[in-house]
């Protein structure tokens, strides 16, 4: 008998594209919904082309959104009945298209509801669907104009995007907060509804503090390289090999920190609001004594006391960190080294039953 998961049961029909939508089936999928994606029978899902690098012929992009899942090939235009019949009996219906798209192909809420009105009909967009449904969602394009590149770069002047595709990750983890909402207020009302989010609203949630100081505080940030704008110290140091991290929270672990580094807590460094306020001197104070050490010799040093710190790590350092934690950072699924999903649960933990799917690999499964 096969072992009941979180989601066991619900059906999920997946319209999205590339990463927000993805990862948010994915991560459900992983909790045991089926998941069915649905791709266009000529090029399946963007991603697909989106390499190097590539695991044999995949993608690693696409492998890494859509485990789990079972592809079936449906062109939306043509395969209406298709479409429709699985719609009747799905619980959840997940589409990224821009705004608009879905009505034009029959697919609106409205329409939806009438072949099955349980269901839970998550759209995700760009900018949302009203003066903004027609401007593009890209993630670069969101860090830009949703602020997340003013904050972000070496210095004023200089913005830069982060390392990873955040704003869609973000979105997607609130697409999945979402349905999970919906689903649980279905079991009350036996009624599906609609579930909407956008890549700008949930950037600026994600913002948080730097949103937060803008709204209620009038503080417009701006970029400060690796440096916070509250805590003191809390930026990258020079070390005698590699850069290393100081992330100091509090008076007690500054004081441990001027003691392993033989320093005096000057009045000027006190409290964080005076660091904050004399950062410059305090940074160069602490450069040149980080400098005489390598970062693995501090981190030795410091942690013990309760100072965090630590080495900036590439991203084979920090699979190598989590494997030395324990944390079990991917899982072997059909040969191929998957990044684990990261919630824990303590009688239903996350399954990895099925490699990302070919494209239509399981057509034949729906008929």
């Amino acid at each position: 008998m096969a072992r009941v998961t979180a989601l066991s049961g619900v059906v999920i029909a997946d319209f999205g594209r590339v990463l927000a939508a993805p990862y948010a089936t994915m991560l459900l999928a992983d909790l045991g919904a089926d998941v069915i994606k649905v791709e266009h029978p000529d090029t399946g899902d963007e991603t697909r082309a989106w390499g190097p690098p590539f695991a044999g012929d995949d993608a690693t992009y696409f492998l890494a959104v859509n485990r789990n899942k079972r592809s079936v090939a449906m062109d939306l235009k043509r395969d209406t009945e298709r479409v429709r019949e699985l719609l009747r009996t799905a619980d959840v219906l997940v589409e990224n298209f821009r705004p608009g798209t879905m009505a034009r192909l029959g697919l609106s809420y409205d329409e939806v509801r009438e072949l099955n009105p349980r269901l839970v009909y998550c759209s995700v967009s760009g900018f949302g669907t009203g003066e903004g449904a027609t401007l593009p969602g890209y993630d670069l394009l969101l860090q830009a104009v949703g602020g997340l590149m003013s904050v972000t770069g070496p210095a004023p002047g200089q913005p830069v995007k982060t390392g990873v595709a955040l704003v869609d990750v973000l979105t997607g983890l609130h697409a999945a907060v979402g349905i999970l909402a919906a689903l649980r207020e279905r079991e009350t009302s036996g009624d599906g509804q609609v579930v909407e989010v956008n890549l700008l609203s949930c950037l600026l949630s994600s913002m948080v503090n730097q949103s937060a100081g803008y709204t209620m505080g009038g503080v417009v940030p701006g970029i400060m390289g690796n440096r916070h704008p509250s805590i003191a110290p809390y930026e990258v140091f020079a070390t005698a090999d590699v850069p290393m991290v100081l992330a100091v929270g509090n008076d007690r672990q500054f004081a441990r920190l001027c003691e392993a580094l033989d320093l005096p807590v000057e009045p000027r460094f006190a409290t964080n609001a005076q660091r904050v306020a004399h950062v410059g001197p305090l940074v160069a104070l602490l450069t040149d004594r980080l400098a005489t050490r390598t970062a693995g010799e501090w981190f030795d040093l410091l942690t013990p006391l309760g100072v965090p710190c630590g080495p900036v790590n590439d991203v084979a350092g920090a699979f190598a960190l989590a494997d030395r934690l324990g944390l079990s950072p991917t899982v072997p699924l059909d040969g191929l080294d998957m990044v684990a999903n990261p919630i824990g649960l303590s009688r239903t933990p996350p399954e990895y039953r099925r490699r990302p799917p070919k494209l239509g690999e399981h057509n034949e499964e729906l008929r």
